[in-house]
């Protein structure tokens, strides 16, 4: 597959849709802590999400990282925009601003006051 071509697969991944986890693993068997984080706090905000399992497709796991000018996985997007890896993730749902972008971006998610 050329370079395009995994370029443009993600993309149509992002596009089709709400949230995408860039992930090693699945979200129900994460392959590494970082990723075990972030569909952790997905899953405890019932956010319906797509998990792309990079270990899978090594072009798309390098592809990704070149879309998003991102070294490392995972990576978050919502409605098409790059949140960030898990730390970033962390850091927002620890301040409640990740909730926000969901609230803002119409992702439907339970509030952190009711979790």
């Amino acid at each position: 597959m050329s370079n395009q071509q995994t370029l443009d697969r993600i993309k149509q991944d992002i596009e089709s849709n709400d949230v995408v986890l860039f992930m090693k693993g699945t979200p129900n068997f994460p392959q590494c802590g970082f990723s075990g984080q972030v569909a952790k706090i997905l899953g405890h905000l019932e956010v319906p999400y797509k998990g792309v399992n990079v270990l899978e497709d090594g072009e798309i796991r390098e592809g990704v990282k070149a879309f998003s000018n991102w070294p490392t996985i995972p990576q978050l997007y919502i409605k098409g925009e790059f949140i960030g890896g898990c730390d970033i993730v962390r850091e927002m749902f620890q301040s409640g601003e990740l909730v926000s972008a969901f609230k803002t971006a119409g992702v439907p998610v339970k509030d952190a006051a009711q979790a």
